[in-house]
């Protein structure tokens, strides 16, 4: 059966419309089924589920709902309050869950789930967490709370991916979310000269005018005190973008491209979304790139059918295989500035010529991409050939198809892009 409820990354919705407490009491219950089933773990085992959540407003209900489903399945729902993402995939025992929307406005919520060894599930594993979904409550599980989950997560962070930091003067853009309280003092402690902004989530605020998806509040900090460079996270802290010195900003194909060459990778995956100029500069250097669906568990699962340590989205996910198990926004911002070996952050992006890009959003009443959409598409793409493309794709969290165009010059992947957009408009607005 085709997913109901499961998008791009996990489940997403506004609160209190099409995202209930009882909707996510039912996913509760019925991943913790699934994982036992998955597991064939022996009858009246009793799966233990981390959660984590971000920092809105609608996150403590929404936790109390999570953890009733767990408990009503027999399971053990693990609390460990506000964390990233990235540590839930890293921590989980048997299962994970995260109460987040990501990078989302604070309206919005969702449910993230991780199986055993931090893997995000497969389509196929979540058409069968949603065949669970209307199973009967049996009970008997039970509440933990766990207090040093964060603790153990920035120490695993620190040893894997920190270095020496002295010098480094740069700005922490936390999004109001998940890393508030955790990212900053990791530069801090690694001996950089740390301007934390975003680290005051009140409920609210979580990506309001902050963060991975709106820059500004960066590049004015690092402007306006000299800084060598700043990052920002997302509100659940699974993905990362930076700006240079100049206050210019740098999207995930140009940070994967810094790391793809210091690093020394000889394969890193990307999705369909990537810049062509990346593609140019990796086959400059002879590093393989393996192009996947969007969706960063994707990637992860290109890297480890490929066996692979490198990928990552134009969006700011990053992920490392060499000592974790998921994007990671923290971990890839200790990486970036590693990477930099002592060089500025504007001339380390020099390295890749990006070919313009122009992208729309369309809002849709449905997310059905009819063939004569997809045809034009295919045509203006075969006749740009290597000069530039036209991507369209249902998002998998809203209600919009996303047109990309990237041509020769902007001008023209503009016009590229308003006319796929318009006729996408004309199709299904």
């Amino acid at each position: 059966m085709p997913r109901r409820y499961f998008g791009t990354d996990g489940i997403r919705g506004v609160v209190g419309d099409d995202l209930t407490p009882e909707l996510v009491e039912r996913i509760g219950r019925a991943a913790t089924i699934w994982a036992r089933t998955a597991a064939k773990s022996a009858q009246g085992s009793d799966p233990g589920v981390l959660i984590g959540r971000d920092t809105r407003s609608s996150g403590p209900e929404l936790e109390q709902a999570l953890a009733r489903g767990i408990v009503s399945a027999g399971g053990t729902a693990v609390l460990a309050g506000v964390l990233p993402t990235p540590a839930v995939a890293l921590l989980a025992d048997e299962l994970g869950a995260v109460v987040s929307a990501s990078h989302n406005p604070p309206e919005y919520n969702g449910v993230k789930l991780f199986a055993d060894g931090g893997h995000k599930l497969s389509d196929e594993d979540e058409e069968a967490v949603e065949a669970l979904l209307d199973v009967a409550a049996t009970n008997g599980g039970a509440v933990e709370r766990v207090e040093d989950s964060g603790g153990r997560y920035l120490r695993h962070v620190v040893e894997h991916f920190g270095s020496d930091l002295t010098g480094l003067r740069i700005a922490v853009d936390c999004a109001n979310g998940s890393f508030s309280a955790l990212a900053p003092d990791v530069f801090v402690a690694l001996g950089a000269e740390v301007h934390p902004i975003g680290v005051e989530p009140d409920g609210t605020n979580i990506n309001v005018g902050c963060g991975a998806t709106d820059l500004a509040a960066l590049q004015q900090t690092v402007t306006r005190l000299g800084l060598d460079l700043g990052v920002a996270f997302d509100g659940d802290g699974d993905r990362m973008l930076a700006v240079d010195e100049r206050g210019e900003p740098l999207d995930g194909d140009q940070i994967l491209a810094i790391l793809a060459l210091a690093l020394g990778v000889d394969v890193v995956a990307v999705t369909v979304m990537t810049n062509l100029g990346f593609h140019r500069l990796m086959a400059e250097n002879d590093i393989r790139v393996v192009t996947t669906p969007v969706g960063d568990r994707h990637v992860v699962e290109a890297l480890r059918r490929e066996d692979g340590l490198l990928g990552g989205e134009q969006s700011g996910h990053v992920v490392w295989l060499g000592a974790h198990v998921a994007g990671d926004g923290l971990a890839a911002a200790l990486l970036l500035c590693r990477s930099l070996g002592g060089r500025a952050l504007s001339e380390a992006a020099a390295s890749m010529t990006g070919y313009p890009q122009a992208k729309q959003d369309v809002r849709v009443r449905s997310r059905e991409l009819p063939r004569s959409i997809l045809d034009e598409a295919d045509r203006i793409t075969d006749e740009l050939g290597d000069r530039g493309r036209v991507l369209v794709r249902p998002s998998g969290t809203e209600p919009v198809i996303r047109v990309l165009a990237e041509g020769e010059t902007e001008g023209e992947a503009e016009s590229i892009c308003a006319s796929i957009a318009a006729l996408v408009l004309k199709e299904l607005g």
